[in-house]
């Protein structure tokens, strides 16, 4: 499949990993992307991730037939709002946001009304680097991407965006906008935050010196995702706080539960805890591998 022209709206990580993956499969004659600041343009087109960056919003998406916001989820609204205008008709939107309930709402309304479509889409891919300097071409590959379609999403748009997905090397799946945001506040937003709280309390500047210095792989490798970009994260957890929430809840449930069986000394309920979380781990692990 090839589109006359691709839009990227923000080309950081996920934008430029994007443009480059495009650029590698040919996938478009034309690759556009769209950034705050002038101080980007250049590391943009350095980078290769587009055929040209501007910072003028409505130049970027013109006579596009498939634009990607690639922004923190609190901008996407008001940037949609902002290119309606210069959008042809048919053309299709989508996006990479890790919370999609709203997001499929607000947009699938507006487009609509200005001929366009709408499709959520949310690959499962990034890393803690931000910016198009740490952008990858192979970044989508065999990595899970969720389609969330409406009720009132056009179908050839749907199988659109699902292919363009797969041509970037993405397992794709449909899901419903809402039960895509319950179940990855457990697999991706839970343990963000416990990364975040992981390194608050423990690189805390009131703990002794010899703390940070004995942090090692262990502690480098659960709180390496804390490392992700604030804005953004504030974005996804504000935006899905029902489902985190709730998913804390149960952690915490969880880690009470283990407290209450060290604090009694049961070794056997403190093994079978170790035990069980390794068989699950360890199962999931050979799944994932097989799908490689």
């Amino acid at each position: 499949m090839q589109f006359s022209k691709i839009s990227i709206i923000g080309v950081g990580l996920l934008g430029g990993s994007i443009g480059l993956a495009v650029q590698r499969r040919k996938l478009a004659r034309e690759v556009a992307g769209f950034v705050r600041r002038t101080a980007s343009l250049k590391d943009c087109e350095r980078a290769g991730a587009v055929d040209y960056a501007t910072t003028d919003l409505l130049a970027a998406v013109s006579q596009s037939d498939l634009v990607i916001l690639c922004t923190p989820l609190a901008q996407m609204r008001a940037l949609t709002e902002q290119i309606l205008p210069a959008l042809k008709r048919g053309a299709i939107v989508t996006d990479v946001g890790s919370v999609k309930a709203g997001v499929v709402r607000e947009l699938d309304a507006l487009l609509k009304k200005s001929g366009a479509h709408f499709v959520g889409s949310h690959p499962m891919a990034g890393g803690e680097k931000m910016g198009v300097r740490a952008a990858k071409a192979d970044l989508f590959v065999n990595a899970a991407c969720v389609i969330t379609p409406s009720k009132n999403s056009n179908r050839a748009a749907v199988g659109k965006v699902e292919k363009f997905w797969q041509a970037l090397g993405a397992r794709t799946l449909r899901l419903d906008a809402a039960q895509h945001d319950l179940v990855v506040s457990r697999s991706s937003h839970l343990p963000h935050v416990v990364a975040a709280a992981l390194a608050e309390l423990v690189l805390d500047p009131r703990q002794p010196k010899a703390q940070a210095a004995l942090c090692a792989t262990g502690f480098r490798d659960t709180t390496r995702i804390a490392s992700g970009s604030p804005e953004m994260w504030r974005d996804i957890v504000l935006a899905n706080r029902k489902n985190v929430s709730q998913s804390m809840d149960a952690f915490m449930a969880e880690l009470k539960q283990f407290q209450a069986a060290l604090k009694k000394s049961d070794g056997e309920a403190v093994e079978r805890f170790f035990k069980t979380a390794k068989q699950r781990r360890d199962g999931w692990c050979g799944q994932s591998n097989s799908t490689e």
